[in-house]
């Protein structure tokens, strides 16, 4: 573990451009001419999509050829059996807000260990964000500019749970409500729901402009391992609906998490 912590901690910076890179590559789709297709599961899948995908399968290849790789638009080319440490990849998170003309897509990379996220990086492209994170060693927010320029990284932290009375912040999904996840929120007084689409939710958690973002409801683990090593490392949480320990790529075949709860205080719940 120590020496993949290290290794992980030296990939950060090119993996940050390589998701920049990526981002540009959605950016330079005109979305007014695109074709959408759907997928097998319904969700909507674009030349967007594919272009980040690739970007990323390539840039991976070069700078850690020997770690696997899963990402959602090649999930069904995977055939590893529970690897130690993989990579997972969610090349344009979001691609309904994406079609919809909104700015909350994101790109998602996440390097899983032993069934956990250790490293995380989001990139909202359209805001001009990347949001990273090393478990054990902090998360930052950084801001890109014109020619995939990356300025300097400022560190983010979760914040504690505001006390009894007070009002909080429940990040909710625009484009993935459901009834479960709403009745959880509003068994608990006080919250004020922050509609975002996309990875950016697992983001406003770890820089602490959002306390909490729950989904009750099931969805893909390359929606979510980003996050969830962003949040840990910003100093959060991330659950089970019950409170459980999340893992990922140790279901062959099967990449659906019922649902997760990410906490900014690791003390609430």
């Amino acid at each position: 573990m120590p020496q993949i912590g290290r290794r992980a901690a030296a990939l950060m910076g090119p993996l940050t451009e390589l998701v920049a890179l990526a981002g540009a590559a959605i950016l330079a789709v005109d979305r007014t001419r695109m074709r959408v297709d759907g997928k097998a599961d319904g969700s909507p899948v674009t030349e967007a999509d594919l272009a980040a995908d690739r970007i990323i399968a390539e840039g991976l290849a070069r700078l850690a050829s020997d770690i696997p790789a899963l990402s959602e638009e090649r999930a069904n080319q995977w055939h590893a059996s529970s690897p130690e440490v993989f990579f997972l990849i969610d090349p344009l998170d979001g691609t309904k807000e994406f079609v919809a003309g909104r700015n909350e897509f994101t790109v998602n990379l996440a390097l899983v260990v032993k069934g956990t996220p250790l490293l995380g990086i989001i990139g909202a492209p359209a805001l001009g964000l990347i949001w990273r994170g090393l478990v054990g060693q902090g998360a930052e927010r950084l801001a890109t500019g014109q020619g995939n320029g990356i300025g300097p990284a400022l560190p983010i932290r979760t914040r504690r749970f505001p006390s009894p009375g007070q009002s909080w912040i429940a990040a909710v999904s625009r484009s993935h409500g459901d009834a479960v996840t709403e009745a959880f929120i509003d068994a608990r007084r006080g919250a004020v729901r922050q509609t975002l689409g996309s990875a950016v939710k697992f983001a406003k958690v770890a820089e602490g402009a959002a306390d909490i973002y729950p989904r009750l409801a099931p969805t893909s683990e390359w929606d979510i391992a980003a996050g969830h090593a962003l949040v840990a490392a910003a100093g959060g949480k991330i659950t089970d609906p019950s409170g459980g320990e999340l893992r990922f790529g140790e279901r062959l075949g099967d990449f659906i998490v019922p649902g997760f709860i990410a906490w900014g205080d690791p003390t609430a719940g």
